[in-house]
């Protein structure tokens, strides 16, 4: 698999540091609760004492936790999650407590050093883990060596080489058909296909669904056009590209266009990998003679623009 999606360095030692830190907490907290409590400014009782122990056998147990994922930080994320959820809800808790005057304010120092610290880097490893699971069963765990260009072939039984021997081909890589970009995208192309063809470009599309129906293309007017599934996403990534990182995908601008193209275009349920990345190629004769990568999945490119790109690039590849 590629190491762009394996865990980072510092997460192992991270979580390791997570864990002993809450089982030296948990230690302190069980063996000298009277002079913590002392220290942050709480007064003592016996039931005080008491629940104090308590709050440190399970900070304790997180720390066991925290270990156990330190040896596989993203197949054991749950941990990760769990242990994250709690550092979310203490500090809300604590705020109420405050707030109605039955938690005294310096107990905020636990919150700092025992949950703020850790969002960030916890929030993290989280997000990669769910890159990462994304990668499992696709191109992205497979060999460099695949070649899915003379493997895969169109909804008609051509290949893409084939194609593209005879004609510059507009290939559209599509992200699933669920999203309300790629529906938009198929309105585009469907606008400029007469251009586009008359351009001397042929149109293939690549999409992601192993259940995409004809409908959604029908829906465009783009039934007709060659297509080739592509569920493991092999011929995306032998194209270069990469699933998208959180503000590829989630961006404030990502956001306000999913409005936007949502309202004109509508959504549907995900049909494979929500996380890959689309993109447009213009391919000749085994070359590409240029294209459009996007920096986000908002991003809305002229396909028109891109298939006048042939006459400018056919007489070198001929040549």
């Amino acid at each position: 698999m590629d190491t762009t999606y394996q865990p980072r360095s510092w997460m192992k030692p991270l979580l390791i540091g997570a864990g002993i830190y809450n089982l030296l907490w948990a230690l302190i907290a069980v063996v000298m609760p009277q002079a913590m409590l002392d220290w942050l400014g709480v007064e003592t009782t016996a039931v005080s004492e008491h629940f104090w122990q308590c709050i440190g056998m399970i900070v304790g147990v997180y720390g066991v936790g925290y270990l156990i994922a330190a040896r596989s930080p993203y197949r054991h994320w749950p941990m990760t999650l769990v242990g994250l959820l709690g550092k979310v809800f203490g500090p809300i808790g604590f705020a109420v407590g405050v707030a109605g005057g039955t938690l005294p304010a310096s107990l905020g120092w636990t919150i700092i050093t025992n949950d703020l610290i850790w969002w960030i880097p916890f929030a993290m490893i989280l997000w990669g883990a769910v890159r990462y699971h994304q990668t499992r069963s696709s191109a992205y765990d497979m060999s460099e060596a695949d070649d899915p260009i003379r493997e895969l072939s169109t909804n008609d039984g051509r290949r893409l080489d084939d194609l593209a021997d005879r004609q510059p081909q507009l290939v559209v890589f599509l992200r699933h058909t669920g999203c309300a970009f790629c529906r938009e995208a198929l309105a585009d192309i469907s606008r400029q296909r007469t251009q586009i063809e008359g351009a001397g470009c042929g149109i293939v599309l690549v999409h992601l669904g192993k259940d995409d129906s004809d409908q959604i293309f029908a829906r465009y007017q783009m039934h007709d056009v060659p297509r080739i599934n592509d569920p493991s996403l092999r011929l995306y990534r032998q194209f270069g590209l990469d699933l998208g990182g959180f503000s590829e995908l989630f961006g404030l601008r990502v956001w306000v266009r999913v409005l936007m193209a949502g309202l004109l275009h509508g959504r549907g349920p995900i049909r494979g990998n929500s996380f890959q990345m689309p993109g447009v190629y213009l391919y000749y004769c085994g070359q590409i003679l240029g294209g459009f990568r996007h920096d986000h999945a908002s991003d809305r490119p002229d396909y028109f623009a891109l298939a006048q790109q042939v006459q400018a690039n056919q007489q070198t590849v001929v040549a």
